[in-house]
């Protein structure tokens, strides 16, 4: 499909002004070197180009068909390709599912059933079709392919949309400098999707980083996969998600039948998987600029040189924002600096060289390379404002040999060279930006991207099935429920898996409650226990800090009676007793069921916090330690766990065991429970674990 041998152009005319005229243009002027067939039954020729009436009469079985029909016309066509063997076809025809009609639906649906019953693989519906940059094969309309820098490269484009993915994108990414592998804008994506046009990018030796622009994931697991290729094969994916407001949701579904998906879910996958999400379209090509190398920075450290004060700043906050670290120089690099610039005293990273770098070239040399030499450096980035081409040239030949992976930061212009530009360095294979906080951004993506590789390499990133969790039990349980599950039944659940729930019973009398809670000892906690009443509260349901046989009795008579007035046809099971868990700090765990990803895991500060900050982070089920960790590291209250204002440090490992142990609950009962929420998970202080004080189950239908 990518690199046929022959093509065919169903709808193709001699307009130069409509759709079936520029893709025409472009199949014929991108340096194909195959056979080109236009379909067209009102036309004997197009630009030198013998034209058929149908696909049936071509003088062979073209290896790609492109049609541009009406989408009443495109199955008759389709069905003239598959009586000739035609095996991959593209469908720029909209009036699909992105039309959001019921007609529209049915008529992709009919498409897919289509391909699936005469092995007709297809790109689209509503798409703007492909470019390979390698093999000179363009079929689509778009001409931002016309300009002699569209060469090939080693950059792959993906993108649900033709615009966006081929102008905002492929266009500005060769402007920018940089070259194009392939290009698919596949649209309604019915049968080959985004992910399977990234996932041939990844595999192509001539591809060393892919950037998607897409507007949803219709299937998680194939994505996950695609994700363990890239980092197998150690070659990014950047990411921009697009429609991740209610209004761009909504634009979205109607511009390609594809329904965004929760944007806060998306950004944590892409988190746990390693791939590198960006959130303009201009980050996409400048963060490969520097990923393209396949180089991974060791470490956070930077340090950068500069004859002017001014940007050094600048950078030094930008490194900061995205948590890169400025070194102190080692005893021997500033023993090494102080001998090139005596009077300096000690000096500082970043670096300014003052106006005694401008110009002495030799001095500028030897302080770049003696900071590249030290052992807190990770990356290096000179900052060069107005040179002459030979400065600069000195510069790159200084940077390629300093040892260390490098950036140039150039601010300004070149002195003797107006129309040396920075596309033209990109070109060569330099890095190089022009504003601080792409750089940094870049660097940072690159970092992560290498320590993803090296944790999954390591083993770090295999969930394993932690200790004490009884799958057996927890699914004869399970069974043995009806639809509504009570908050016992829940903890019953849970603890099977190992989570550390309260100790409680079940009352059926005043008496039987009184008797608990004398053998419990201390104030107890009681609540009504039925499956029709999920808000106990609302119902008078809850009593909390009981102590005394009398008290106790009065509170069960006090709780059925508030239950059956709020809900007289309720079944009410009795009253649960509870140990009254002391004060800590309270978590949130949860579980959402995903129709993309399946299980995901939540994590926050509990009781009212979770609505009010929403300070929540989440992962795919199931997850590692490694990963629990980072959900919490997450957190903007994760200091809470840490210790303020004098009060103890929490026990988290046992937060971080409770994710883990939640999350393989999760993953095995995926297919039986909707949601899961455990709220408050009570945290005491470090080695006196955790309590879950509630939790609530919802069963699948």
């Amino acid at each position: 499909m990518m690199a046929p041998r022959s093509i065919a152009l169903v709808g193709a005319t001699d307009h130069p002004t409509n759709f079936g005229g520029r893709v025409f243009q472009q199949m014929t002027r991108f340096g194909f070197a195959g056979n080109i067939y236009p379909v067209n039954p009102r036309l004997k020729e197009i630009y030198g180009f013998k034209c058929y009436p149908g696909v049936k009469d071509l003088p062979e079985t073209p290896d790609h068909v492109g049609l541009v029909v009406s989408s009443e016309r495109v199955f008759d066509v389709l069905e003239d390709c598959a009586a000739i063997g035609v095996r991959f076809a593209t469908v720029f025809s909209g009036g699909f599912a992105e039309s959001g009609t019921d007609e529209g639906r049915a008529r992709q649906k009919r498409l897919i059933e289509f391909g699936n019953a005469k092995g007709i693989r297809f790109m689209g519906p509503n798409c703007n079709g492909i470019v390979n940059f390698i093999d000179r094969f363009a079929m689509t309309s778009t001409a931002a392919i016309r300009e002699t820098y569209a060469k090939a490269g080693d950059i792959g484009v993906v993108s649900h949309s033709g615009g966006l993915g081929q102008i905002n994108v492929m266009w500005r990414t060769m402007e920018h400098g940089l070259g194009i592998s392939y290009e698919a804008s596949c649209g309604n994506e019915a049968d080959i999707d985004t992910l399977d046009f990234a996932r041939f990018m990844l595999h192509s030796e001539t591809t060393n980083v892919v950037l998607l622009a897409i507007e949803g994931i219709k299937n998680g697991e194939k994505f996950r996969c695609l994700a363990e290729e890239a980092a197998e094969l150690e070659k990014p994916l950047v990411i921009l998600k697009i429609g991740s407001t209610d209004a761009g949701s909504r634009a979205a579904a109607s511009h390609t039948g594809t329904i965004a998906g929760d944007n806060d879910i998306i950004k944590a996958v892409c988190r746990q998987y390693g791939l590198i999400q960006v959130h303009e379209c201009n980050e996409l090509y400048e963060t490969a600029v520097f990923l393209r190398h396949r180089k991974w920075p060791k470490g956070r450290g930077l340090a950068a040189v500069a004859p002017t004060g001014g940007n050094i700043v600048n950078l030094a906050d930008a490194g900061a924002i995205f948590d890169l670290q400025w070194n102190a120089f080692a005893t021997e690099t500033q023993e090494a600096l102080a001998k090139l610039m005596p009077g300096y005293g000690k000096v500082g990273n970043p670096t300014d060289l003052t106006s005694a770098a401008t110009g002495d070239q030799d001095f500028y040399r030897k302080a770049l390379t003696t900071i590249a030499a030290d052992p807190g450096v990770d990356v290096m980035i000179p900052i060069v404002p107005f040179p002459t081409r030979k400065n600069m040239d000195q510069t790159v030949e200084i940077m390629a040999q300093c040892g260390k992976q490098t950036a140039m930061l150039w601010v300004g212009g070149c002195m003797d060279d107006k129309d040396y530009k920075a596309r033209d360095l990109i070109d060569k294979g330099v890095v190089v930006y022009r504003d601080a906080t792409p750089c940094t951004r870049a660097i940072r993506a690159a970092y992560d991207f290498g320590q993803y590789v090296l944790a999954r390499k390591s083993g770090a990133l295999t969930p394993e099935r932690p200790s004490g969790v009884d799958y057996a039990k927890a699914e004869g349980q399970l069974k043995a429920l009806g639809p509504k599950v009570t908050e016992r039944e829940a903890k019953q659940l849970l603890a099977c898996y190992g989570l550390p729930v309260t100790q409680e019973a079940l009352a059926a009398t005043a008496i039987e409650a009184a008797a608990i809670a004398a053998k419990m000892g201390g104030p107890v906690a009681l609540k009504i226990d039925s499956p029709d009443i999920a808000h106990k509260t609302e119902a008078g349901g809850i009593r909390l800090g009981v102590s005394g046989k009398d008290a106790v009795s009065e509170a069960f008579d006090s709780i059925i009676e508030s239950a059956r007035a709020y809900a007289p046809q309720a079944k009410i099971n009795g009253v649960l007793v509870q140990e009254m868990a002391r004060p800590g700090v309270e978590m949130m765990l949860g579980v959402i069921m995903d129709p993309v990803f399946g299980p995901i895991i939540a994590a926050g500060l509990g009781g009212i916090h979770v609505e009010v900050l929403k300070d929540i982070s989440y992962r795919a089920a199931p997850v590692t330690l490694r990963q629990a960790n980072e959900m919490l590291d997450e957190l903007r209250g994760v200091k809470l766990l840490a210790g303020v204002r004098g009060m103890s440090a929490r026990d988290r490992n046992a937060v971080v065991d409770a994710i883990v142990r939640l999350s393989w609950f999760a993953h095995d009962f995926r297919h039986e429970i909707s949601e899961l929420d455990i709220n408050p998970m009570m945290v005491y202080e470090a080695g006196a674990g955790a309590r879950v004080l509630d939790a609530l189950i919802v069963r699948r239908p």
